[in-house]
């Protein structure tokens, strides 16, 4: 049986990232990753490991080559939040950090409200409060 799951993530410049990442909020993770050419981060309540490597150490693991994330997207990461005012200081930290937003935030049928953002590296991200009291059933 799985114990853990854990994201794996390629990066251009480790210590860059790990300060994008701390800054928004992320749990630095001293178990894994204390090279200069990795990083770790705990992330939410269930412990989710994030794992940053060096663009060429995690092309060695992953066996290929880094696809193009300005012409598409593979995986987008979703983070859920506590509340909309959760979602907006989030991605206030997002870009004070260097991110981009790609989404800006705001309410999408009328009990979800998020926004997207891009790290430092290209990679996806959205943040999400759902209201399940007012989610649509059936």
């Amino acid at each position: 049986m799985t114990k853990t799951l854990w994201i794996n993530l390629p990066v251009e410049d480790v210590n860059k990232s790990k300060e994008f990442f701390t800054k928004i909020g992320f749990t630095p993770n001293t178990q894994y990753g204390a090279n200069e050419d990795s990083a770790s981060f705990i992330v939410g309540e269930n412990g989710l490991i994030i794992m940053l490597f060096k663009k060429s150490v995690y092309e060695s693991f992953a066996g290929t080559s880094v696809s193009e994330k300005s012409s598409g997207a593979e995986v987008l990461f979703s983070i859920d939040a506590e509340s909309a005012e959760d979602v907006d200081e989030i991605a206030k930290k997002v870009v004070e950090a260097g991110g981009s937003i790609y989404g800006q935030p705001g309410y999408k049928d009328g009990w979800m409200y998020g926004c997207g953002f891009i790290d430092l590296d290209g990679q996806r991200w959205n943040i999400l409060y759902m209201d399940l009291s007012k989610m649509p059933l059936g």
